[in-house]
């Protein structure tokens, strides 16, 4: 059985982390990955603090396992969100988009495990010395937004500037990405695109049929010139959106064009007008599955693999 540092500090069976996808990463959704094994990840994306409490209070309803929030810095609610997690005591706080360490102190005496993701070493170090129990490193291969560096170049990097157990994330949907997270240094994944597929998973039909479609060259960048660049699947919105870009049009049309985009892609499933999120491992990403055997099926293919490394050595 994989079994790494990150599990035992966390209470979890398998290093496996479900990604906080905005709008889509919900209490069952984070639920059914914590039964399963992995550490399921509600997303507080720009949602009110309400939202996420009765997220939290589905997902206990759901698992007795531990689960964790994701919190977008960046949101109008971060404070009020950073206080529900704290009031109700979940197990663990991803964090993204910002610096968490004015929320550092009133999450540690609440006994939550803060685990911020970071796209550069500076970064890393910065968060270790806040406090940080663990990183996840993730590459420019995800979706949402995205860094520079690769995760094959990010994970090794940051594993040797810190001592706290680093999670890869980025590019990573199968067994294969977990073995290498693992020999990069790295003690566990977190995926999102793969959970796009899980049957817990509540995008709509077109969203979800987009992603079992989807090709090693489906997915695109645009937001670079916003500073802050994002990942999603090759649709009409996307292109649109980086014709603007690149056309002349001013930051706050550019800021208008994508308000509401990701809700009419996972909500409504407009694929006109949605902007489907995805990393570059959607074309790895093959058939719907409860999220618990997703969280099975790539620990158990990582053993395999790691079982019969040995056969490269002479």
């Amino acid at each position: 059985m994989i079994r790494s540092q990150i599990c035992d500090l966390l209470g979890i069976r398998f290093p496996v982390f479900q990604g906080g996808m905005a709008w889509i990463a919900d209490g069952k959704l984070a639920a059914a990955v914590s039964e399963g094994g992995g550490l399921g990840i509600i997303a507080s994306g720009n949602a009110p603090a309400s939202y996420v409490r009765e997220q939290i209070h589905e997902a206990k309803k759901r698992t007795d396992k531990p689960f964790g929030v994701n919190i977008m810095l960046m949101s109008p609610y971060a404070q009020e969100v950073a206080e529900v997690a704290a009031q109700e005591h979940v197990a663990v706080v991803t964090t993204g988009a910002g610096n968490s360490s004015r929320f550092m102190k009133m999450w540690e005496s609440a006994g939550i495990k803060v685990i911020p993701v970071v796209a550069s070493v500076a970064l890393a170090r910065l968060m270790q010395r806040t406090g940080a129990a663990a990183l996840i490193a993730e590459g420019g291969e995800s979706g949402g937004h995205i860094g520079e560096l690769s995760t094959m170049v990010l994970v090794p990097q940051v594993a040797d500037a810190v001592n706290i157990p680093v999670i890869a994330a980025g590019g990573i949907a199968d067994g294969r990405g977990l073995a290498a997270a693992l020999m990069l240094g790295g003690c566990g994944v977190q995926m999102g695109t793969r959970f796009l597929s899980a049957q817990e998973c509540t995008i709509s039909p077109v969203y979800r049929e987009k992603i079992l479609k989807a090709g090693d060259l489906c997915t695109m960048v645009t937001g670079r010139r916003l500073g802050h660049p994002v990942r999603s699947l090759r649709t009409p919105f996307a292109r649109e959106y980086l014709k603007e870009e690149y056309g002349g049009a001013s930051d706050e049309s550019l800021e208008k064009l994508g308000t509401g985009a990701l809700r009419k892609a996972v909500v409504d499933g407009d694929a006109m007008k949605g902007c489907f999120l995805a990393g570059q491992s959607a074309a790895m990403v093959k058939r719907v599955q409860p999220a618990a055997e997703i969280v099975r099926e790539v620990t158990d293919e990582a053993e395999t693999i790691l079982r019969g490394a040995a056969k490269w050595v002479q």
